[in-house]
Protein backbone atom coordinates (compact mmCIF):
# COMPACT_ATOMS: atom_id res chain seq x y z
CA UNK A 1 0.00 0.00 0.00
CA UNK A 2 1.28 3.62 -1.04
CA UNK A 3 0.53 5.52 2.19
CA UNK A 4 1.00 9.99 2.18
CA UNK A 5 1.32 11.93 4.34
CA UNK A 6 0.28 15.94 4.56
CA UNK A 7 2.67 18.37 6.44
CA UNK A 8 1.24 21.54 6.34
CA UNK A 9 0.33 24.66 7.74
CA UNK A 10 -3.67 25.42 8.53
CA UNK A 11 -5.47 28.71 9.17
CA UNK A 12 -7.60 28.56 12.52
CA UNK A 13 -10.74 28.35 11.88
CA UNK A 14 -10.28 29.26 8.41
CA UNK A 15 -12.47 25.95 6.80
CA UNK A 16 -12.32 26.87 3.24
CA UNK A 17 -8.73 27.33 3.61
CA UNK A 18 -7.53 24.21 4.84
CA UNK A 19 -9.89 21.75 3.36
CA UNK A 20 -8.59 23.21 -0.19
CA UNK A 21 -5.22 22.60 1.48
CA UNK A 22 -6.31 18.80 2.02
CA UNK A 23 -8.25 18.43 -1.42
CA UNK A 24 -4.83 19.61 -3.21
CA UNK A 25 -3.02 17.29 -1.21
CA UNK A 26 -5.52 14.23 -1.79
CA UNK A 27 -5.56 15.16 -5.73
CA UNK A 28 -1.82 14.97 -5.58
CA UNK A 29 -1.52 11.72 -3.94
CA UNK A 30 -3.97 10.04 -5.74
CA UNK A 31 -2.50 11.24 -8.73
CA UNK A 32 0.69 9.52 -7.32
CA UNK A 33 -0.88 6.33 -7.13
CA UNK A 34 -1.23 6.83 -3.58
CA UNK A 35 -4.13 4.61 -1.05
CA UNK A 36 -4.03 6.74 1.82
CA UNK A 37 -4.00 9.63 2.65
CA UNK A 38 -3.26 10.95 6.55
CA UNK A 39 -3.11 14.83 7.52
CA UNK A 40 -2.49 16.47 10.91
CA UNK A 41 -4.47 17.15 14.15
CA UNK A 42 -7.78 19.36 14.13
CA UNK A 43 -6.57 20.65 10.64
CA UNK A 44 -9.73 21.72 8.90
CA UNK A 45 -10.33 24.23 11.63
CA UNK A 46 -6.53 24.54 12.98
CA UNK A 47 -5.10 23.58 16.10
CA UNK A 48 -6.18 26.32 18.60
CA UNK A 49 -8.02 24.56 21.36
CA UNK A 50 -9.20 27.51 23.51
CA UNK A 51 -10.20 29.23 20.14
CA UNK A 52 -11.89 26.45 18.22
CA UNK A 53 -13.58 25.65 21.88
CA UNK A 54 -15.21 28.78 21.81
CA UNK A 55 -15.95 30.11 18.33
CA UNK A 56 -16.80 27.05 16.27
CA UNK A 57 -19.88 26.22 15.76
CA UNK A 58 -20.69 22.89 16.33
CA UNK A 59 -23.70 22.84 13.68
CA UNK A 60 -20.68 22.91 11.02
CA UNK A 61 -19.32 19.48 11.86
CA UNK A 62 -21.58 17.06 9.82
CA UNK A 63 -20.81 19.28 7.06
CA UNK A 64 -17.14 18.84 7.89
CA UNK A 65 -17.24 15.37 7.84
CA UNK A 66 -19.55 15.43 4.54
CA UNK A 67 -16.72 17.38 2.61
CA UNK A 68 -14.03 15.46 3.73
CA UNK A 69 -15.87 12.66 2.84
CA UNK A 70 -16.06 14.04 -0.36
CA UNK A 71 -13.06 14.81 -0.95
CA UNK A 72 -11.99 11.47 -0.41
CA UNK A 73 -14.48 10.03 -3.09
CA UNK A 74 -13.80 12.69 -5.45
CA UNK A 75 -10.31 11.90 -5.91
CA UNK A 76 -10.82 8.05 -5.47
CA UNK A 77 -8.25 7.64 -2.29
CA UNK A 78 -8.69 7.03 1.45
CA UNK A 79 -8.45 9.86 4.27
CA UNK A 80 -7.47 10.89 8.04
CA UNK A 81 -9.04 13.36 8.98
CA UNK A 82 -8.85 15.31 12.60
CA UNK A 83 -12.11 17.03 13.74
CA UNK A 84 -13.38 18.01 16.94
CA UNK A 85 -16.18 16.30 18.12
CA UNK A 86 -19.32 16.78 20.09
CA UNK A 87 -20.78 13.65 22.36
CA UNK A 88 -24.07 12.76 23.33
CA UNK A 89 -23.88 14.13 26.84
CA UNK A 90 -22.59 17.49 25.43
CA UNK A 91 -18.78 16.63 26.20
CA UNK A 92 -16.15 18.18 22.95
CA UNK A 93 -13.25 15.67 22.00
CA UNK A 94 -10.86 15.45 19.69
CA UNK A 95 -11.33 13.14 16.95
CA UNK A 96 -9.87 11.44 13.76
CA UNK A 97 -11.71 9.59 11.25
CA UNK A 98 -10.68 7.47 8.48
CA UNK A 99 -12.95 7.16 5.44
CA UNK A 100 -12.04 5.24 2.26
CA UNK A 101 -12.04 5.79 -1.38
CA UNK A 102 -15.81 6.05 -1.83
CA UNK A 103 -16.02 8.16 1.12
CA UNK A 104 -17.39 5.69 3.93
CA UNK A 105 -16.40 6.18 7.41
CA UNK A 106 -14.20 2.95 8.53
CA UNK A 107 -12.67 4.21 11.76
CA UNK A 108 -13.66 6.46 14.59
CA UNK A 109 -11.17 7.04 17.13
CA UNK A 110 -11.33 9.80 20.37
CA UNK A 111 -7.70 11.25 21.85
CA UNK A 112 -7.52 9.66 25.06
CA UNK A 113 -4.94 11.55 26.74
CA UNK A 114 -5.09 15.49 26.42
CA UNK A 115 -1.92 18.10 26.67
CA UNK A 116 -1.24 21.03 28.36
CA UNK A 117 -3.94 23.45 29.85
CA UNK A 118 -5.51 24.37 26.50
CA UNK A 119 -6.16 21.15 25.49
CA UNK A 120 -7.28 20.21 28.93
CA UNK A 121 -9.65 23.22 29.37
CA UNK A 122 -11.03 22.64 26.00
CA UNK A 123 -11.71 19.45 25.13
CA UNK A 124 -12.48 16.14 27.95
CA UNK A 125 -9.96 12.74 26.98
CA UNK A 126 -11.80 10.01 25.54
CA UNK A 127 -11.76 6.45 26.98
CA UNK A 128 -11.78 3.94 24.01
CA UNK A 129 -9.43 1.76 23.10
CA UNK A 130 -7.80 1.90 19.82
CA UNK A 131 -9.67 -0.10 17.16
CA UNK A 132 -8.67 -1.84 14.39
CA UNK A 133 -9.88 -2.46 10.49
CA UNK A 134 -8.18 -3.96 7.55
CA UNK A 135 -7.62 -0.97 4.75
CA UNK A 136 -6.44 -2.20 0.91
CA UNK A 137 -4.79 -6.02 2.98
CA UNK A 138 -3.40 -4.31 6.03
CA UNK A 139 -4.95 -4.18 9.36
CA UNK A 140 -4.90 0.01 10.58
CA UNK A 141 -5.92 1.78 14.04
CA UNK A 142 -5.69 5.44 14.58
CA UNK A 143 -4.63 7.72 17.92
CA UNK A 144 -3.92 11.42 18.17
CA UNK A 145 -0.60 13.04 18.92
CA UNK A 146 0.26 12.74 22.77
CA UNK A 147 -1.35 9.65 22.71
CA UNK A 148 1.58 7.77 21.00
CA UNK A 149 4.14 8.94 23.56
CA UNK A 150 2.58 6.18 25.63
CA UNK A 151 3.66 2.75 24.91
CA UNK A 152 0.59 1.41 26.71
CA UNK A 153 -1.48 3.05 23.83
CA UNK A 154 0.75 1.42 21.01
CA UNK A 155 0.58 -1.87 22.70
CA UNK A 156 -2.98 -1.96 22.74
CA UNK A 157 -3.36 -1.15 18.90
CA UNK A 158 -0.67 -4.09 18.20
CA UNK A 159 -2.18 -6.59 20.55
CA UNK A 160 -5.37 -5.52 18.71
CA UNK A 161 -3.42 -6.85 15.72
CA UNK A 162 -3.08 -3.20 14.27
CA UNK A 163 0.47 -3.76 11.64
CA UNK A 164 -0.41 0.16 10.76
CA UNK A 165 -0.79 3.08 13.35
CA UNK A 166 -1.86 6.72 11.23
CA UNK A 167 -1.81 9.33 14.09
CA UNK A 168 -2.41 12.49 13.73
CA UNK A 169 -0.47 15.15 15.55
CA UNK A 170 0.07 19.01 16.80
CA UNK A 171 3.62 18.68 17.92
CA UNK A 172 5.40 22.12 18.70
CA UNK A 173 8.57 23.29 17.18
CA UNK A 174 11.45 21.90 19.67
CA UNK A 175 11.20 18.59 20.24
CA UNK A 176 12.69 16.41 17.70
CA UNK A 177 13.61 13.31 19.94
CA UNK A 178 9.11 12.80 19.99
CA UNK A 179 9.13 11.91 16.02
CA UNK A 180 12.94 10.87 15.74
CA UNK A 181 13.35 8.58 18.88
CA UNK A 182 9.92 8.06 20.64
CA UNK A 183 7.91 7.65 17.47
CA UNK A 184 10.40 5.33 15.65
CA UNK A 185 10.90 3.21 19.54
CA UNK A 186 7.19 2.96 19.50
CA UNK A 187 7.07 1.34 15.99
CA UNK A 188 10.00 -1.09 16.72
CA UNK A 189 8.85 -1.74 20.30
CA UNK A 190 5.21 -2.88 19.00
CA UNK A 191 6.32 -4.04 15.40
CA UNK A 192 4.16 -2.25 13.32
CA UNK A 193 4.75 0.71 10.78
CA UNK A 194 3.40 4.46 12.25
CA UNK A 195 2.21 7.24 10.06
CA UNK A 196 2.68 10.75 12.36
CA UNK A 197 1.42 13.85 10.54
CA UNK A 198 2.02 17.22 12.15
CA UNK A 199 1.52 20.72 11.53
CA UNK A 200 4.15 23.37 9.94
CA UNK A 201 4.75 26.83 10.47
CA UNK A 202 2.52 29.02 13.17
CA UNK A 203 -0.91 28.68 14.21
CA UNK A 204 -2.51 31.08 16.98
CA UNK A 205 0.87 31.74 18.22
CA UNK A 206 2.06 28.00 18.40
CA UNK A 207 5.39 27.17 16.61
CA UNK A 208 5.48 24.03 14.94
CA UNK A 209 7.92 21.39 14.26
CA UNK A 210 7.02 19.94 11.01
CA UNK A 211 9.40 16.88 10.94
CA UNK A 212 6.39 14.77 10.38
CA UNK A 213 8.03 10.70 9.96
CA UNK A 214 6.80 7.52 8.45
CA UNK A 215 8.55 4.68 10.96
CA UNK A 216 8.72 0.86 9.59
CA UNK A 217 7.90 -2.18 12.19
CA UNK A 218 11.59 -2.16 12.75
CA UNK A 219 12.05 1.23 13.73
CA UNK A 220 13.59 2.72 10.39
CA UNK A 221 12.26 5.84 8.74
CA UNK A 222 10.70 5.07 5.57
CA UNK A 223 10.16 8.99 5.12
CA UNK A 224 10.88 12.08 6.61
CA UNK A 225 10.25 15.54 6.34
CA UNK A 226 11.93 18.98 7.63
CA UNK A 227 9.90 22.15 8.90
CA UNK A 228 8.00 23.07 5.69
CA UNK A 229 5.11 22.00 4.01
CA UNK A 230 4.96 18.59 2.12
CA UNK A 231 3.70 15.37 1.23
CA UNK A 232 5.34 12.60 2.10
CA UNK A 233 4.89 9.23 0.49
CA UNK A 234 5.93 5.63 1.89
CA UNK A 235 4.97 2.17 0.77
CA UNK A 236 3.88 0.30 3.65
CA UNK A 237 4.35 -3.18 3.24
CA UNK A 238 2.56 -5.75 5.41
CA UNK A 239 4.74 -8.74 5.23
CA UNK A 240 8.11 -6.62 7.13
CA UNK A 241 5.50 -6.53 10.03
CA UNK A 242 5.16 -9.99 10.29
CA UNK A 243 8.66 -10.69 9.57
CA UNK A 244 9.66 -8.61 12.30
CA UNK A 245 7.22 -10.16 14.43
CA UNK A 246 8.32 -13.67 13.53
CA UNK A 247 12.47 -12.63 14.23
CA UNK A 248 11.49 -10.85 17.53
CA UNK A 249 8.06 -12.18 19.17
CA UNK A 250 7.77 -8.97 21.40
CA UNK A 251 3.86 -9.40 21.60
CA UNK A 252 3.81 -13.30 22.04
CA UNK A 253 6.47 -12.74 24.69
CA UNK A 254 5.11 -10.35 27.00
CA UNK A 255 4.22 -11.67 30.92
CA UNK A 256 1.03 -9.55 31.03
CA UNK A 257 0.05 -11.43 34.01
CA UNK A 258 3.37 -10.47 35.77
CA UNK A 259 3.11 -6.91 34.83
CA UNK A 260 -0.18 -6.62 36.55
CA UNK A 261 1.38 -7.84 39.59
CA UNK A 262 3.98 -5.33 39.20
CA UNK A 263 1.52 -2.03 38.61
CA UNK A 264 -0.61 -3.43 41.40
CA UNK A 265 2.53 -3.38 43.88
CA UNK A 266 3.87 -0.22 42.88
CA UNK A 267 -0.04 1.16 43.32
CA UNK A 268 0.04 0.04 47.14
CA UNK A 269 -1.34 -3.78 46.73
CA UNK A 270 1.54 -4.63 48.59
CA UNK A 271 4.85 -2.63 49.37
CA UNK A 272 7.40 -1.70 46.73
CA UNK A 273 11.19 -1.35 47.96
CA UNK A 274 12.01 2.25 48.76
CA UNK A 275 14.02 3.51 45.78
CA UNK A 276 16.00 7.35 45.71
CA UNK A 277 15.49 9.09 42.49
CA UNK A 278 16.21 12.78 41.48
CA UNK A 279 13.83 13.69 38.71
CA UNK A 280 14.24 16.59 36.23
CA UNK A 281 10.65 18.10 35.07
CA UNK A 282 10.83 19.75 31.37
CA UNK A 283 8.95 21.93 29.74
CA UNK A 284 7.23 21.54 27.11
CA UNK A 285 5.07 23.78 24.38
CA UNK A 286 1.49 24.08 24.69
CA UNK A 287 1.24 22.11 21.73
CA UNK A 288 1.22 18.23 21.38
Amino acid sequence: MLLALLQENSIVLDTVANCAAIESAARAAAAGGADLLVTPELFPVGYAPLQVRSELDPRLLPSLHNQLAGIAKKHHIGLVYSLPRVTETGEWQISATLVDAEGTTLLDYGKVHLFGPAERNAFTPAGNRPAVVEFHGISLSMMICYDVEFPESVRAAAMGGAELLLVPTALGHGFDDVPQVLVRARALESQLAIAYANHSGVEDGNKFLGGSVIAGPDGKLLASASEGPTLLLATIDPEAVKRERRTVPYLDERRADLYQVWEADHNGTTTPPTVSATRTNRIRPATH
